[in-house]
């Protein structure tokens, strides 16, 4: 496939990598978009090494799911850029669960103090118990979202509900989890 600068259909390059994994059509892509993901991720706020190393997964995910992709759907930059953006998110959260590793110099591990455990106890129950009180089809949303990691769209194709609904029950959970949460203080 030749492919000529500012003639091609970057939708197109897709179908052929999807199609015929059509290196040529990867390189054109690759070529077109790599700088634009990088400067998206930029000025999403990641450095320069991490967004280079991001924008080389995206592109990389667009090789591998190029048969996924729908021109009647989206185009090629909002399915692009809708590749880059879920990374970003999963990215973001992965981070917030750094688990901080305990100091070798120290001999004994530091024991917590018996009033940050009741603490800690009495909320893990108040949080369990608001949890309860929800309606089921709120708890499962709740449950796929947080304790399993999925995205929105990922728990509409789990459940078969829109994804207008899933983000109702959603924010209507979290909103009545505030709510109970801060009547327990």
């Amino acid at each position: 496939m030749a492919v000529e600068p500012g003639t091609q259909s970057y939708e197109r390059l897709i179908v052929a990598i999807a199609q015929r994994r059509d290196r040529t059509a990867f390189t054109a892509l690759f070529g077109h978009f790599a700088p634009l993901v990088t400067a998206y991720l930029r000025k999403a706020g990641m450095g320069s090494a991490v967004a280079e190393d991001m924008m080389q997964d995206v592109l990389l995910t667009v090789w591998h799911k190029a048969s996924q992709f729908d021109p009647a759907r989206a185009n090629a930059n909002a399915w692009i850029f809708g590749i880059a953006r879920n990374l970003r998110i999963d990215a973001r959260r992965r981070s917030r669960l750094v688990v901080l590793a305990a100091d070798p110099s120290e001999d004994t591990p530091p024991v917590p103090l018996s009033d940050g455990l009741v603490a800690a106890a009495r909320s893990a129950v108040a949080i369990r118990n608001a949890i309860e009180a929800l309606p089921t089809d709120q708890v499962s949303i709740l449950r796929l979202a947080f304790f399993e990691d999925l995205s929105h769209s990922e728990i509409e194709r789990k459940l078969g509900v829109p994804l207008g609904t899933i983000k109702s029950r959603l924010r209507l959970a979290m909103t009545k989890l505030r709510l109970a949460l801060k009547e327990e203080r």
